[in-house]
């Protein structure tokens, strides 16, 4: 009767705090659910951008997500409202904001304060380059007819405008002499450095390359004759091939060559790096220099052709990046970053090369190659320049996106200790993303975020374990090494307050156990739990994860598996104490050694049942074990030693879904008998609530096991239970 008096009372609050509060019902705004936080990579991470003042990192995806990553602890998510591709990502340099492309032309600028929409626009031809000159708010647009065109972002009245500015392919074709009928898609888009975005390189689909003066209106240089004079011996650059620059020239021809990415090859833009389909790339000179004195101009002065294969069909080239050789007396002395361009089949590598023309370009040689093999299929790279840099250097940061979802960076110096040591082929030996949260490879079966409250010391008591202090100097002293800085704190970083607030805890279908400060949106990797126990001969199963349970008071863990094991993990007492092995039949205890961890103090099997529901009750002084044939187990926390075990007969053949343990006051203050008149004015009753796959709800005494009333509460019509919450009721009278 009691069991009932309850359900009867929790409905009656439920009705009146319903129509209280939400007469009407639930509206649209209550289910209108997003993500405020994301963890990690996503894992349709397509595209990469960096803020190289702010030091941001901005990760566009294939469903319309960004991911925006700054200093230890800051991370944003910005999501679209159109579920789209993202084939342009850049940030406006110290500006906060981030402009996007969607695969259907749909330009968006982003508030990262805000984590919103600042504008946006619908742009009306398909975009096919796109650049924002560094440093302001104006940003070419190229598209498929060959027309760039101007926008500038208003910050303070957050609108996007399109200037009365336009480069069109018909004038441009004509002012060049090159007699194309059809229009030319915009492949490439590039301000010449130190000209303010006054200088403008312009790369078209067929092979055309220009230099505009934006400000006198008049094409520079004119790049992708049909004739071009190359030095053969210099232009291929192989695997252990010969890096001299022998004489002899030849003439070749370039028929509409498709240009597919190029980049500035120097600092100062005198040299721009092509990228072509058919894996080519051709080095051009873009300043109009005099030739040396006593020297007369060749006509292969201005380009030379690389191959990174000598077969002849290759991959095209897809990236190009290049930093400066910071030993080198000029502009020109560099790395280049190249992915494509080998054999078509072939592993799937970034090359470097490092390139010498201190002489000029005609005098290229090739004085080293690496090849970095990728752990997953490549996606994107880009360069983070060190701080205050103009451009990469030798001391730029590489990131290389790579799905599903990995990121990895390396710094560039590494490279000059690779070509020192003449390797030909090495891993890619970066640093991943600072944490990895796997989800997969092992799967995981089952979570919990727990909150530890901040009620007396507790959490600085977390703080002050062994365990604990040790991997947080471990973690301050590799924090520094992350180059991205960026980014305003939402919470007090934890260099500030040394304090764990909230708990995630993952179980694995491998049986090991993870937890993670989930404090900040970044999460912290605190410890991963195996099955050995060191010192004790016991063999402890390997088998899925299927509960966990984290008791913040006595800072204990419980995990179950289907197997019916379940483990318990000490982390306030992790230097020393007993080791206790509970079967149905017996129970032992093992000394166990001074250890540097969480220490499983106990493992208790009582069934060869799955453990379908785990729960710490009265502040962990009990733990309840729910198997999935309907029996409940209850431990005593302080001896290890089993309180009962529940009879399934009295809770039917349903399989439990799940437990909900309560403890109740009880303040009756009306008229007793002479027998009531002998308990306590406020006795504490607990009572366990077990929920069955059929949709009845037992009620079980939390002391002794014995079942409450005569039988179940169920519903009316036939059903299959999924889960139970409890309800905001701490007190029976």
């Amino acid at each position: 009767m009691f069991a009932k008096k309850l359900f009867q009372k929790a409905s009656q609050y439920h009705h009146n705090h319903h129509h209280q509060t939400n007469g009407s019902g639930l509206t649209a705004s209550d289910l209108n659910v997003r993500a405020t936080v994301h963890y990690g990579i996503p894992s349709t991470a397509s595209i990469l951008a960096v803020d190289s003042v702010q030091r941001l990192l901005a990760i566009g995806t294939l469903d319309g997500r960004i991911k925006v990553i700054g200093g230890d602890n800051i991370e944003g998510l910005l999501i679209s409202p159109k579920q789209l591709p993202y084939k342009y990502l850049e940030f406006l340099q110290n500006q906060g904001f981030l402009v996007s492309i969607t695969n259907e032309n749909h330009i968006q600028v982003w508030n990262l304060k805000s984590r919103s929409v600042a504008c946006d626009l619908q742009w009306e031809s398909n975009i096919t380059a796109f650049s924002v000159i560094n440093g302001s708010s104006f940003m070419y647009v190229g598209d498929e007819y060959g027309t760039i065109s101007v926008l500038k972002f208003h910050v303070e009245n957050r609108e996007l405008l399109q200037l009365p500015y336009q480069i069109l392919w018909s004038s441009l074709s004509e002012a060049t002499g090159f007699p194309y009928s059809d229009h030319q898609p915009v492949v490439g888009i590039l301000p010449q450095p130190f000209t303010s975005g006054n200088r403008l390189l312009i790369a078209y689909e067929c092979g055309l390359i220009i230099l505009w003066d934006v400000v006198e209106a008049h094409v520079i240089i004119v790049k992708g004759d049909k004739d071009l004079h190359l030095k053969d011996g210099a232009l291929n650059f192989k695997k252990n091939a010969d890096s001299s620059s022998p004489d002899d020239v030849v003439q070749h021809q370039l028929e509409e060559k498709e240009i597919t990415t190029l980049c500035w090859a120097s600092t100062d833009g005198s040299i721009l790096a092509a990228g072509y389909i058919d894996g080519d790339i051709l080095l051009w000179k873009t300043s109009k220099s005099t030739a040396s004195k006593g020297q007369e101009a060749g006509p292969f002065d201005n380009v030379v052709k690389l191959q990174l294969s000598s077969v002849e069909k290759r991959l095209p080239i897809i990236v190009l990046h290049w930093w400066a050789n910071s030993k080198s007396r000029n502009n020109s002395d560099g790395h280049l970053l190249i992915y494509g361009g080998d054999e078509i089949g072939s592993d799937e590598v970034i090359t470097i090369l490092t390139l010498e023309w201190s002489s000029g370009i005609e005098t290229l040689k090739c004085v080293g190659r690496v090849d970095l093999t990728l752990s997953g299929s490549f996606a994107d790279t880009i360069l983070l320049p060190t701080t205050g840099a103009t451009s990469p250097d030798e001391k730029a940061v590489l990131f290389v996106l790579m799905s599903p979802g990995q990121l990895n960076l390396f710094d560039c110096s590494t490279l000059s200790d690779l070509v020192s040591k003449e390797e030909k082929k090495v891993s890619l030996s970066a640093k991943d993303f600072p944490v990895e949260l796997p989800t997969v490879d092992p799967s995981m079966t089952v979570t919990k975020l727990t909150q530890l409250h901040s009620d007396g010391n507790l959490t600085e008591l977390l703080q002050e374990t062994p365990f604990f202090k040790k991997l947080s100097a471990a973690t301050s002293s590799g924090a520094s090494r992350w180059p991205l800085t960026g980014g305003v704190y939402n919470h007090t970083s934890r260099a500030e307050t040394n304090r764990i607030q909230r708990v995630f805890i993952a179980g694995y279908q491998d049986g090991s156990v993870r937890m993670w400060d989930a404090t900040h949106p970044v999460l912290l990797l605190l410890c991963v739990l195996d099955r050995e126990v060191k010192g004790v001969n016991t063999v402890i199963s390997s088998a899925s994860v299927s509960k966990i349970d984290f008791c913040f008071q006595t800072l204990r863990l419980a995990v179950g598996d289907a197997s019916g094991l379940v483990r318990l993990y000490d982390f306030k007492h992790s230097d020393m104490g007993n080791f206790h092995v509970v079967t149905g039949t017996k129970s032992e205890v093992h000394e166990l050694a001074q250890g540097q961890g969480p220490t499983c103090r106990a493992v208790l099997k009582l069934l060869d049942v799955r453990v379908r529901a785990i729960e710490f009750v009265n502040h962990g002084a009990k733990l309840a074990v729910g198997y999935e044939n309907a029996k409940v187990a209850v431990l005593d926390m302080t001896s290890l030693s089993v309180l009962f075990l529940s009879d399934s007969a009295s809770v039917g053949s349903s399989p439990l879904v799940t437990l909900i343990a309560k403890r109740f006051v009880h303040s009756d203050s009306n008229s007793k008998s002479p027998k009531q008149s002998e308990l306590p004015e406020n006795r504490m009753e607990e009572l366990m609530f077990i929920l069955t796959e059929d949709a009845k709800i037992y009620v079980i005494d939390g002391g002794n096991g014995k079942t409450y009333g005569s039988g179940p509460l169920h519903l009316k019509k036939v059903s299959t239970a999924i889960s139970i919450k409890q309800h905001p009721i701490f007190r029976c009278n």
